[in-house]
């Protein structure tokens, strides 16, 4: 299973999905191994009509595989959603973090992306349950948590910040873990 699992959250339209674009490089170049998964409360549709996969799907074939030299995608019809730890176990277990973009209800750590422009009170505040997961904060104003907060911008000092947490990993000139 993958070592590590974190929730990127925050309210719709709070910048996730930016933040986890501008995140992912930074931990790799730390050299992780990340996969990201996002979380839709909804039915998705991501093959496209008419293509051969849609086809063989549409024709009754309860998973379809599409396969290339570089990448390999999977359509499977499931009978109840997966958790995010089976998601984990399942199809990341080669990586060594797994950021997930929503699970705001799982029992993993997040971090809340908060943007004042798009909402007056962050996710997680000191009412909330899921504040006691909270590990960090990337906003663009002060927050009521009592976590390290981060910039918008600050997508490598969040990384870094990751890596001291759940790497035992420090800077000195090279990452280097410590036993």
């Amino acid at each position: 299973m993958a070592q590590h699992i974190l929730c990127i959250v925050g309210k719709k339209k709070s910048g996730k999905t930016t933040f986890m674009e501008k995140l992912l490089p930074e931990l790799q170049k730390l050299g992780l191994s990340v996969g990201a998964v996002k979380h839709d409360a909804h039915s998705f549709e991501m093959d496209v009509e008419g293509k051969d996969s849609w086809r063989l799907k549409r024709a009754g074939a309860e998973t379809v595989v599409v396969s290339s030299p570089d990448r390999v995608a999977m359509i499977q019809s499931i009978d109840r959603e997966r958790s995010l730890e089976e998601l984990a176990e399942t199809l990341f277990a080669d990586k060594d973090l797994v950021l997930a973009e929503g699970y705001f209800n799982s029992d993993q750590p997040k971090i809340e992306i908060y943007r004042k422009d798009a909402h007056v009170h962050p996710l997680c505040d000191r009412h909330n349950q899921q504040a006691r997961k909270l590990i960090a904060m990337v906003t663009d104003r002060g927050a009521d948590a009592d976590v390290p907060k981060f910039g918008l911008d600050d997508a490598a000092e969040v990384a870094s910040h990751i890596a001291r947490k759940y790497f035992g990993w420090v800077y000195n000139g090279m990452w280097d873990t410590h036993d």
